[in-house]
């Protein structure tokens, strides 16, 4: 091996040695002549010794560390990583399995490979990078998948546009990097669904609410529904497979609409009791004078930093305020936030103001977070990101 090293200050080794795996930039010392942007570099303590290899980059997260051991970053470790992730994902029954071909297969931290993201849809895997040394290695990456997956995967399409600090200044396009497909149809628990993967959010379908669509499935028998930021209409789709006696989704994208419009006649073609709006969420909360039984309030991010935490805590106070002014005695709520800096606590307060303004008495039924498919390194916390309530409204 040829790296470089980074040469850390004195006493700052000491996170690295509960395996969190970041060094930030305030942790260095010096960096050896001649490192670039992406490069994998051998992280030396100020004693001379080794701790870690991994991705080099000049921003607050100065080095994303892939291994502790002093290894060499070739064919041999992406199949070994990608070889445990695909395990751990037959283990819990979301790969291999005849209903369900639409799983998260790489996330980043949690699977020991920082700024890498996996999702299959079918026989399509789509790759995207939060770094740029894991988009230097991104052909080395699809090679050790199309190997560890075998016959699961034909196509891999590499997705970071918008991901990629100075995509514009890479160059970097979306597009497959293997094989090629206009089938963008996948499974999830028996429901059928078309990907976006070309312009959709993320890499085209929020994986992480599998599990908590389902959950909205258990509940929906007989009751009115209302899918608000539906996005693909996933929620909507199992709350009609649960039996919903009508279901409406709301998002500002009429691309979004559209998507649902599709997923829901994919599943249940000409059923009159779904019907969709392009709609401003607050306006139709504000507007509708309808009242549902169950209420998904699912909407994107709204803090993505630190700095933007108490507008995003304001902003979903409001947002639950104006659900649950819309719910019927004996309703649920299912209510998320996917700002990873927004805490548990933060959005549980949030939710509970919420509750006090609009003058209604809940109980939560279920605190709810990300599927398994989506592990959190215990020694990386901030992996730690969606979480929700389902909240019984009196």
């Amino acid at each position: 091996m040829s790296y470089k090293n980074i040469y850390l200050k004195r006493g700052k080794e000491e996170s690295l040695l509960r395996f969190h795996p970041w060094v930030f930039s305030g942790a260095v010392q010096r960096v050896d002549e001649g490192v670039a942007e992406g490069d994998l570099v051998r992280v030396i303590t100020a004693d001379g010794n080794f701790i870690a290899v991994g991705h080099y980059q000049n921003s607050s997260i100065t080095v994303r560390v892939l291994a502790f051991q002093d290894i060499a970053i070739d064919h041999k470790f992406w199949t070994m990583r990608l070889s445990d992730a695909l395990r751990m994902r037959q283990s819990i029954g979301v790969a291999d399995n005849t209903q369900n071909s639409t799983y998260r297969l790489i996330y980043g931290e949690g699977d020991n490979l920082p700024g890498l993201i996996i999702d299959c849809y079918d026989q399509t895997a789509v790759i995207q990078a939060h770094s740029l040394g894991m988009h230097l290695c991104r052909e080395d990456i699809c090679k050790a998948l199309l190997e560890v997956m075998g016959s699961r995967i034909s196509n891999v399409y590499y997705k970071s546009d918008t991901t990629l600090p100075n995509a514009d200044e890479l160059g970097q396009a979306n597009g497959f990097i293997h094989g090629q497909t206009d089938n963008n149809i996948t499974v999830e628990n028996g429901l059928k669904f078309r990907v976006d993967w070309l312009r959709g959010q993320k890499t085209g379908f929020f994986v992480d609410q599998r599990e908590n669509r389902s959950l909205v499935e258990h509940y929906s028998k007989d009751r009115s529904v209302l899918n608000m930021f539906c996005y693909t209409g996933g929620f909507s789709v199992y709350a009609m497979r649960g039996g919903a006696k009508l279901v409406h989704s709301v998002d500002s994208s009429a691309k979004a609409i559209e998507l649902t419009n599709n997923n829901v006649a994919l599943n249940f073609p000409d059923d009159s009791r779904h019907k969709a709006f392009v709609d401003d969420a607050f306006r139709y909360l504000e507007e509708t004078d309808n009242l549902y039984d169950l209420i998904v309030l699912d909407p994107p991010a709204f803090a993505k930093h630190r700095s933007s935490l108490r507008n995003a805590l304001k902003g979903y106070t409001r947002l639950n305020m104006k659900g649950l002014s819309h719910i019927k005695s004996g309703g649920l709520l299912f209510t998320f936030s996917c700002s990873q800096v927004v805490s548990k606590d933060d959005f549980r307060r949030a939710v509970f103001t919420a509750a006090a303004q609009a003058g209604r008495k809940v109980r939560i039924l279920h605190q709810l977070h990300q599927p398994a498919d989506h592990p959190i390194s215990i020694y990386h916390p901030e992996g730690e990101y969606l979480k929700g309530l389902v909240l019984y409204v009196e």
